[in-house]
This record gives structure tokens, C-alpha cells and sequence, in this order.
């Protein structure tokens, strides 16, 4: 099987009509990955099957999450993960890429020109010094941070009404256990683990799926450094409202 024919039998298993562009897309972005890959670290992933698999199907598996979504924002991108592979499926949605290394930014925008897409955006920002607060109907991140340092870093760039999407390994479970508080105490609703396997192979992942319901207080997010020292996790001092 070549790339191409695992890439659009992959992509038919989980989006309704595969064009011809979509895969050429994905298959000059794969190029331009691994060509890049020789002089900065970008990809643990060097094998172009296995980018198909491991990096572009595993990414477009929450592509129905959020293709109905206004605006989206992917929290430290890093080479373009979830964020780009989405922007290439879902075509009406608005994406926000960001990342805290420029020279990964410069590189997507290598991308984002190369393959004409007028629907996403890189930027060299730090998620917590971010001014669009409460402005994206979803977010997403794959494999960033800790969920309770993630979440601080998020949640307070989502709308109320809006949710956030984590991917994580399928072992997860206890991360998600020990990020429930603080999640809540940033507006999200109690997170929901829904494991999956990634089609055309046999890798099984996990999607963390969190609901904005009320407003982040204004003092999150703090400063990276501080969220790393004191996560929210260890929020001992805060007590949640009882009814």
C-alpha cells in the first residue's frame, strides 16, 4: 500500500467525501515534514507511512469534534499537531496555530503558504500571554502538558458555551483524575475520556473532552513559570462553592 492509498482509505473511514486536493495537501505537507525534519527536530516520526498514520489520521480522528466549529485555537502546535491536519479537512473552519518556538512557527508558515490555505493561522506566542480571552469555540492540544497545567493555559481562551479537546495516550486516566478540580475551578465541566483506535492501524489513543460552562476568573491564566512550579492541581487553598 502506497502513502496516498493509506492516507484516503484512512480519511474515507472518518470523513464523508475525500478530495483529491485534501490528499495532495497532506502528502506535500508529509514531504516538507520529513525535509524539514533533517535540520530541526520536529517529528520523533521519520518513516512517511508512519507520519500517515501515527501523525495525520490519529489528528483527523477528531476532525467530526470540531468541523462545525466558528474558530478554533491548537495550544503549542509544535509541528503543526492537531491544528494543520484539521485546517486541511475542515475548509469553513477558522484556525489559530501557536506555539512558543519561533522557528516551528516560521515552518508552518512555510506549509500554510506552500499549500494555499486561507483558513489557518501560525502565530510565535505564549498560550498564557494571549489577549483573544474567551473568544474560540473550541481548543485543542495533543500531547503538550500535564492536563492540569494545559487546562490553566486553555480554558481561559474558550467561550462559555465552547470546549476543549485534549489528546492524550490511552493511559491517561489518573493525569485526567488529578485535573478534574482544577478544571473546574477554570469553567470546565468534568472531563470525559473517550479512547479510540486510529484508523487503518492499531494504535489506540485517548481524547479528553472538557465543556466551558462559566467564566475563567480573571486571574488565570499566571505565568507559565508559576502554573509549572504550583499547577493547579496543588490549588489547596481554593475551595469550590457548595449549594
Amino acid at each position: 500500500m502506497t502513502e496516498r492509498e493509506l492516507l484516503i482509505k484512512g480519511l474515507e473511514q472518518i470523513c464523508p467525501k475525500v478530495y483529491p486536493q485534501t490528499v495532495d495537501n497532506f502528502l506535500k505537507f508529509s514531504d516538507m515534514l520529513l525535509e524539514k525534519n533533517k535540520v530541526m527536530n520536529l517529528t520523533a516520526v521519520t518513516e512517511p507511512m508512519e507520519v500517515i498514520s501515527r501523525h495525520f489520521l490519529d489528528c483527523a480522528m477528531i476532525a467530526p469534534d470540531i468541523i462545525s466549529e466558528e474558530k478554533v485555537i491548537d495550544i503549542g502546535t509544535g509541528a503543526g499537531f492537531p491544528g494543520l491536519p484539521l485546517a486541511i479537512l475542515c475548509e469553513d473552519t477558522q484556525f489559530v496555530l501557536i506555539d512558543a518556538l519561533r522557528k516551528r512557527i516560521d515552518f508552518l508558515n512555510e506549509v500554510i503558504s506552500e499549500l494555499g490555505l486561507k483558513n489557518v493561522t501560525a502565530i510565535h506566542a505564549r498560550a498564557e500571554e494571549l489577549k483573544e480571552r474567551q473568544s474560540f469555540s473550541a481548543a485543542v492540544s495533543r500531547a503538550v502538558a500535564d492536563l492540569s497545567v494545559l487546562s490553566e493555559l486553555t480554558l481561559p481562551l474558550v467561550k462559555v458555551g465552547g470546549k476543549f479537546i485534549a489528546m492524550k495516550a490511552q493511559d491517561c486516566k489518573d493525569e485526567v483524575s488529578k485535573a478534574t478540580k482544577a478544571i473546574e475551578i477554570l469553567g470546565g465541566t468534568k472531563p470525559v475520556i473517550k479512547t479510540y483506535t486510529v484508523v487503518q492501524s492499531d494504535i489506540v489513543r485517548a481524547k479528553v473532552e472538557i465543556q466551558k460552562i462559566k467564566d475563567t476568573p480573571s486571574k488565570y491564566p499566571r505565568r507559565f513559570a508559576k502554573i509549572s512550579a504550583s499547577p493547579p492541581v496543588s490549588y489547596t487553598h481554593l475551595t469550590l462553592p457548595t449549594t
